[in-house]
């Protein structure tokens, strides 16, 4: 397993920042043991971002990277998004979706032995993330073909009627204006969950390409009512869809549990064989 941090200049955020990354590089193991390195290998990639107020580590911290790269055979690539939203703000060096959707992709592609293949390329993320993986996976359809939501914070109402009085994580009205622009007008555009998504599935189908996105959020998450809503506006706008509900809260369990589900429900865990194991002859 090879993890390294990168540091690149973003056109997008006009600014240097970083990433980190995980990658089988070293063969990893198979089903009868050790693989060896294959140097034409093109590896499937996870684009991870984090939730509000984290950072980039915050995924590198759960202890399933190397878990998950190793059973998937694929790159995870951890995205640093401030407290973005990871949607294209006001100023011109917040373009956060162009940051995600092409300066990030183009970059990994160019620098490590990645798949440029959509239905080889995943985007996921937790709370904010969560957002921002559905908003840039869907915006970008053309280069995500897997979307994983987990506890998605799917804040444009919540923006709509917020004050200059600090909320519970400490974002006021100027705050949203920042990241989302005018708010007044902000439910009739594509920073609507659901707007985005009717778009995104008449584009999807002209060009006939396949959707897969998958929600998840857990039953005592205070963030699962907007989820169950979302979920049943899809529903009835026929967006194909995996909506998932269990026991959990808004932390890093739940999270790494349904990340290991969305990510196997693709690429199925691999049954490995001890190759020290001998059977007991009869």
């Amino acid at each position: 397993m090879v993890t390294m941090n990168l540091t690149f200049r973003s056109q997008s955020l006009m600014r240097h920042v970083d990433l980190n990354v995980v990658i089988p590089a070293d063969g990893g193991f198979g089903p009868a043991g050790p693989v060896p390195m294959n140097p034409d290998k093109k590896f499937r990639t996870l684009y991870l971002l984090h939730g509000y107020s984290a950072c980039k580590n915050e995924w590198f911290m759960s202890g399933i990277m190397d878990e998950l790269a190793m059973m998937c055979d694929c790159a995870i690539v951890m995205v640093n998004g401030d407290n973005s939203f990871y949607v294209d703000g006001i100023s011109p060096h917040l373009r956060y979706s162009q940051f995600v959707g092409k300066d990030v992709v183009e970059f990994t592609r160019c620098l490590l032995p990645l798949s440029d293949k959509r239905e080889d390329t995943f985007i996921g993320g937790l709370s904010m993330g969560g957002y921002g993986a559905l908003y840039n996976g869907l915006k970008h359809f053309e280069t995500f073909g897997h979307v994983i939501a987990l506890s998605s914070d799917l804040i444009t109402g919540q923006a709509v009627h917020s004050t200059e009085e600090p909320n519970m994580v400490g974002a006021t009205r100027s705050y949203y204006s920042t990241v989302f622009g005018d708010l007044t007008k902000l439910q009739e555009t594509d920073k609507n969950p659901e707007v985005l998504a009717a778009q995104t599935l008449a584009a999807a189908n002209e060009k006939g390409l396949p959707l897969d996105l998958y929600i998840a959020c857990g039953y005592n998450d205070m963030l699962v009512n907007a989820n169950r809503d979302l979920h049943n506006a899809l529903d009835k706008m026929g967006f194909p869809h995996v909506y998932e509900e269990d026991p959990g809260s808004h932390d890093m369990n739940f999270w790494r549990d349904y990340l290991r589900k969305a990510m196997y429900r693709v690429i199925p865990k691999p049954e490995f064989k001890n190759p020290f194991f001998v059977e007991k002859e009869e």
